[in-house]
This record gives structure tokens, sequence and C-alpha cells, in this order.
């Protein structure tokens, strides 16, 4: 949530009911209350006016209201927002666009957003209770070799809620799978040694730090810092730029996906785990085109499921499950390619 109080109280004051729904619908992912959503005409009818922290203003020709902006500026001392841009149809790139900017400029008002996992979530996962017992590596998919560089990449996308769900994911995957990811994770840069040291404590697959100038390899679970960006060289080698991360959180995801798909194209993929806000559906039809594979964590089973149901909402997913059905899923698809591959070249021989 926003810093500050554990509840952020908003109005919506619109004479398009499509608009009020959307920027409801907007706020909610962002952690706000509706205090108030409405047309002019009904909360000038209150008997008095809603106490909330900002108003969200925003009107088909605002001509047709002028007393609106009078009464408001002498009955509230909250903020306002005029003239929001209208909202695009849900699921668009454009619509997913107009979020992160209403994002920001309610940003300005409010502070930072996003609530984010704390050492204390953290610590609750490094106990006993939460081990869980991972599968065994089928016949079929032969053991990454240690060492190299992966062929396949997963980004690894994550917000409120996800390394609970990314551990869990992890711990139920088999040892030696021909894969490496790329884990994404908004979090306070002061907590990112604990999140290093719970999700790698006895697991299969080593969690490390972002290094300027190394590769993803067979098993590693590269953690990308919070501050500035990082991108894939031409060798596939691991950079990181002097700016930060573009958008309001950090890593972006979405800055992720494209720049570890533009090296790896097709041969990148992604699971957005729970959060909150839309982070990577932006994205997310980039790497479709590509024909990379996009899932997401089910509603069911997240802290908070904004962010993969932004993904959702794309229609570029194609699978959604528990963390553990997500590690079946991954190891299910990757014996597929593995005896299609055998298949492949018995056939030729």
């Amino acid at each position: 949530m926003a810093t500050g109080e554990s509840l952020q109280g908003v109005a919506i004051v619109s004479d398009s009911p499509l608009q009020r729904h959307r920027l409801q619908d907007a706020i909610g992912k962002f952690g706000l209350s509706s205090a108030f959503i409405g047309d002019p005409a009904r909360l000038m009818a209150y008997p008095a006016i809603p106490e909330v922290q900002l108003w969200l203003v925003t009107l088909e020709d605002e001509a047709d209201h002028p007393a609106l902006f009078d009464y408001l500026l002498e009955n509230t001392d909250a903020p306002i927002l005029f003239g929001l841009d209208e909202a695009p149809s849900p699921g668009s790139t454009e619509f997913f666009r107009w979020e992160r900017r209403l994002l920001d400029k309610l940003e300005q008002q409010l502070g930072a957003l996003e609530q984010l996992d704390g050492e204390t979530t953290l610590e609750a996962l490094d106990q006993p209770s939460q081990k869980v017992a991972a599968a065994e590596r089928p016949y079929w998919i032969p053991a990454g070799r240690e060492g190299e560089p992966a062929e396949e990449i997963w980004v690894l996308g994550a917000s409120l809620g996800g390394p609970a769900a990314v551990k869990t994911f992890l711990d139920s995957l088999p040892p030696g799978l021909p894969v490496g990811f790329v884990y994404a994770q908004h979090i306070d840069a002061n907590f990112t040694d604990v999140l290093t040291r719970v999700l790698g404590r006895h697991a299969h697959y080593a969690l490390r730090r972002a290094e300027e100038g190394i590769q993803v390899r067979n098993g590693d679970v590269v953690l990308l810092p919070v501050e500035n960006e990082w991108y894939l060289d031409s060798a596939g080698c691991l950079q990181q730029k002097a700016s930060p991360w573009p958008g309001p959180y950090g890593p972006s995801i979405d800055q992720v996906l494209l720049n570890v798909s533009d090296h790896y194209r097709h041969r990148c993929h992604a699971i957005l785990f729970s959060g909150m806000g839309n982070d990577g559906a932006i994205a997310a039809p980039i790497l479709q085109a590509y024909g990379s594979r996009i899932w997401v964590q089910d509603s069911h089973s997240c802290g908070n499921s904004s962010m993969p149901d932004s993904v959702k909402a794309t229609g570029c997913t194609s699978f959604a499950g528990d963390p553990a059905q997500l590690a079946r899923k991954l190891t299910q698809t990757i014996e597929e390619a593995c005896l299609l591959k055998r298949r492949q070249q018995r056939d030729s021989a």
C-alpha cells in the first residue's frame, strides 16, 4: 500500500459510467479504495462532501458541468486530478499504458503505492514447514550440463506474494533441468540479501545476484537488482546500464522481458506470479509474437492476483496454475521437447 495509512480513500467523479468502472478497477489494482464513485449531480446532491485523500475527475465535456469545479475547490482541501485520459478497452496494450500513466499520476500525489514483501514475510518462508519435496527428473530429460549457458531462459516475474510462490515453484522442480531462470521481483532493495538466502537455501537451483559479464547457466536463478536496468549483450552476457529501470518499480518486469527476449527470442519464456499492478502485460504480446510461452499463477493461489490477471487479460497466456502445477507443467514441457528432439534425430538417422 502507499506509505502512511493502510488504506487510501479516492473519489471518482465522471459522467461516463464506463470510465467510472474502469477507473475503479484500476485503482483497486494499486491497493486503493473507492470512497465515492458517481457523476457530478450525485456528488453535489450529497449532504456533505466525502472526505478523501484524492479526487479523480474526468468528464466528457467539462463545459457541461461548470458548477462542479467551484464546488470542489470550495469544499475540499484534497488534491484534484482533472482531465484524465479516457480508458481504452481492457486487455489492449494501450490500456496497460493508460494504467501505467494513471499510476504515475497517483504516486505523484500519494507516494509509492505497491505493497512489497518485507523481512517478516520473507523470513517466514525459511521454516521447515515450508519445505516442498522436489520431483525426480524424468528419464527422457538429460541433465543440464552445469556451468554451461542455458539454451532456454524462463523469466520469473513477481511482486507482492511472489517470493512464497517462486520458492514453492523452484522447490517443486526436479534437479538438473536444462534451463536457466531470470528472476525479476519487486522488492525493497534492503531485503534482497534476505530474499537470496531464503530462496537459495536447500534449493536445487542456485539463486545468484546478477553480475556484469556472466551468462545465465543451466540451473541458475539470476536475481536482477532493483536499482539500475540490466540487459543482455550480443554474446548473451548480462550488462548493467547507468540508468534506472523505467516505470514506477524496479526491476520493471516488462523491461526485463523485452531485454531478455531481445537476445533469446522464442527461447525466452515467462511465468508471472502473484503481484499488484499490471507489470508484464505490455511485453506479453511481443513475446507471444516470438513464439514464447507465457504462463501465469492462477488467481486462487495468489496473494494478490492483479499482475497475473492483467497478463492473462492480454490473451497471450497458454497455461495458469498454482506454483506446484507450474513446476510440473514446465517439467512436462521440457520432457515433451526432449522426446520430440530424440524422435527427429532417430528419423533423420
